[in-house]
């Protein structure tokens, strides 16, 4: 199971109106409980292969999946730009890997499914698509900085 597949899955659960969903597959064990409808948690288990390590679970990501890279009108002056938000909690990174050149710049032409970052949480790279198209107005974050969720990455003008 791909991250795609863990968060279409946390998209789901959270709109279905399901306080909790377990889920068992070969190595992997995924339970998504929702304590608010503002928060969503997802946390996998792979059981350990000595019998004498207990085993643990970890918290694998934090999203709030029915806004997750929703763009929001933002409230400052700069109302007419759309705001793309980080869909989860982890490390922004502007480019693919250090040798290659960054995946957008101030007034890069965007469409939607574009990847304009990539998060890394628990190890894993997440890539930020665009659900929007426009120009990129800002850049919010520097690279390699952590970040909440739902905080502005880029302003985008729609226009």
């Amino acid at each position: 199971m791909d991250i795609k597949e863990i968060q279409n899955l946390i998209k789901f659960v959270a709109k279905s109106g399901a306080s909790e969903v377990k889920l068992e597959m070969d190595d992997i064990k995924i339970t998504i409980r929702t304590g608010s409808e503002n928060e969503t948690t997802i946390v996998q288990q792979v059981p350990m292969h000595t019998a004498a390590m207990p085993q643990q679970q970890m918290p694998m990501q934090t999203a709030v999946p029915t806004a997750e890279a929703a763009p929001v009108a933002a409230s400052t002056e700069d109302s007419k730009y759309i705001t793309i938000k980080s869909p989860i909690i982890g490390t922004f990174y502007r480019k693919p890997s250090p040798d290659k050149p960054v995946f957008v710049e101030v007034g890069t032409d965007i469409k939607e499914g574009d990847v304009l970052c990539v998060i890394e949480a628990m190890k894993l790279f997440n890539e930020i698509e665009s659900e929007i198209s426009g120009k990129i107005v800002k850049v919010l974050v520097d690279d390699s900085s952590p970040v909440e969720f739902d905080q502005p990455l880029f302003l985008v003008d729609p226009s």
